[in-house]
């Protein structure tokens, strides 16, 4: 397993590419994973888990063009 770290919001959007309504849509709809909480009024996502949300569109997009 590769080693994580836990990006903050700004990281994850700018790293996705996505606004962040956009973000916590594709939460509610299970397409990427909740955050981890850090404190009362802070949360984080784990580096790997937006490294594999990465892989898993492009994997996705490069099979479009193939077919």
């Amino acid at each position: 397993m590769s080693e994580s770290t836990i990006e903050r919001l700004p990281t994850v959007l700018h790293r996705l590419g996505v606004s962040r309504s956009s973000l916590y849509k594709l939460i509610q709809r299970g397409d990427f994973k909740a955050p981890v909480k850090l404190g009362p009024r802070s949360v984080g996502w784990l580096s790997t888990d937006t490294d594999d949300f990465i892989a898993a569109r492009v994997h996705a997009s490069r099979q479009q063009v193939s077919q």
